[in-house]
């Protein structure tokens, strides 16, 4: 049997020939419920974030309440990848009525002129009769991020497959898969190269650039935490747990290196937000800073990986490799052909009741 040119024993359903045939794998009960695909607005929603602060600075509404309601930073893979965009979207949220939205002035008039005329066109009756709403408003996520500080959030489709962390008052677009998870060993163990692997063994490719594409239910939803540190475990009680630590450690580490290279001491202010509920934003300090900074991308950081330039960021990328192959049980130099044996067993291990 031959696969691209190369002899291989077998070739499996999703047309690869890998030791594991991950096409058995299940999805996990522990990790049901806690990874969702951003919102799809449909519609002209989003603001620049001038216009966002010029609303955010007026006098409470008609209601008595401010514009902060019903506004929120937006994040699309772009803003992951290259660098923050700065916009805002206009949320009405997922249930709340026309005359409930009415009363939010400029935020209101903007979707009526902007959003309804070609809302009341579209085909779904849902999306017609719901038009200062989000088509897609994923009531779902927004109950699981509630109770969260932050979520771990990754591109749906990205060359890296790279995962960060936003505020949860920054609402997530459909380009973005986030998980309701605010610890860090969750976000270290989705950034081992275990689930680097096995996401791309998942993954199917899309674009110009054959870029390979994440999905909740099959990257997500299948693959097996270490025992012990799955998602359906409070992130409390992963302090007491050794291999926690290591890994918890390894990945603040990664997170703060890599944002230190981001966002420069030397290049960047921060500057607080007209309200206090919303993050602060880097500002350049200068127009040489600017045009710098346009550079420093996580796209561009990951384009150096395996060079002298990305030494220290593969250095610590070894150092969270190891700490999650421990807490698997496995040598920290297991193949990546071998960790997918591996992690098929195990889902399958816990599927087979």
């Amino acid at each position: 049997i031959r696969l691209d040119g190369v002899s291989v024993p077998t070739i499996h359903s999703d047309l690869s020939a890998s030791t594991a045939d991950l096409t058995k794998a299940h999805r996990l009960a522990e990790n049901i419920g806690l990874s969702f695909m951003g919102v799809t607005p449909v519609g002209r929603f989003d603001v620049p974030g001038a216009v966002a602060r010029l609303w955010l600075a007026m006098p409470t509404n008609p209601n008595g309440r401010p514009n902060a309601d019903v506004l929120r930073p937006y994040a699309n893979a772009m803003d992951l990848m290259r660098r923050p965009s700065d916009r805002w979207i206009v949320d009405f949220g997922s249930n709340r009525s026309e005359s409930l939205a009415k009363p939010y002035i400029a935020p209101y008039a903007h979707v009526a002129e902007h959003v309804r005329p070609e809302r009341l066109k579209n085909a779904r009756k849902s999306y017609r009769e719901n038009w200062w709403r989000h088509a897609e408003a994923r009531p779902a996520m927004r109950g699981a991020l509630a109770p969260l500080a932050r979520y771990v959030a990754t591109p749906r489709v990205a060359k890296h497959r790279v995962f960060v962390w936003l505020p949860v008052s920054v609402l997530p677009d459909s380009r973005i898969y986030c998980i309701a998870r605010d610890d860090d060993v969750t976000f270290g163990i989705l950034h081992s190269r275990f689930h680097e692997a096995w996401s791309l063994a998942h993954a199917s490719r899309h674009g110009v650039g054959n870029d390979p594409t994440y999905n909740n239910q099959t990257c997500f939803e299948t693959f097996p935490f270490p025992k012990g540190l799955t998602p359906d475990v409070p992130a409390a009680g992963f302090a007491q747990d050794q291999r926690g630590k290591a890994i918890g450690d390894a990945a603040r580490d990664l997170v703060a290196a890599r944002d230190r290279w981001l966002y420069p001491a030397d290049l960047v202010r921060w500057d607080a937000e007209v309200v206090p509920e919303f993050p602060s934003r880097a500002i350049a300090k200068t127009a040489d800073a600017l045009a710098r900074l346009k550079t420093r991308t996580l796209t561009s950081l990951y384009n150096t990986r395996g060079t002298a330039e990305g030494a220290w960021l593969d250095a610590l990328h070894k150092r969270l490799d190891g700490a999650v192959a421990d807490a698997y049980g496995w040598p920290a130099d297991i193949s990546a052909e071998n960790s997918l044996s591996s992690l098929l067993a195990l889902n399958l291990e816990r599927t087979k009741a």
